[in-house]
């Protein structure tokens, strides 16, 4: 079946092209956001999907309400976690946390604390 598929003739070309590295490394990212569409319960994705084509690429075209709701949707999905996981994925070399998570929440608040203080 596989030696079927690779033979016809679009995949043959896509192979032909991109090297396994880089098809290997978009396989894992397309699984970490289906991770990160788990952390959405049934409904809640159902309704993403619906303000995406209702969208269809323009913010514009939603209500104020829908933009909104959107935001709290993709807020959800925790779209700098899944950026850093994704880039230490496919990184060839380790990257500071920091640079994939931002900085972390703690040291945010420890700062605060520390100019309340001063």
């Amino acid at each position: 079946m596989l030696r079927t598929l690779l033979t016809h003739t679009p995949v043959k070309r896509l192979v032909r092209g991109v090297p396994v590295m880089r098809l290997l490394a978009a396989g894992e990212v397309a699984l970490l956001a289906k991770e990160h569409l788990e952390l959405l319960d049934g409904e809640q994705r159902h309704r993403l999907i619906e303000l995406v084509r209702k969208a269809r690429g323009r913010p514009s075209s939603l209500s104020e309400h829908d933009r909104s709701e959107l935001g709290e949707l993709l807020a959800l999905l925790e779209p700098r976690r899944l950026a850093g996981d994704a880039a230490e994925k496919v990184s060839p070399v380790p990257l500071p946390k920091r640079l994939l998570y931002g900085r972390d929440r703690r040291d945010k608040s420890v700062a605060q604390a520390r100019r309340s203080d001063e």
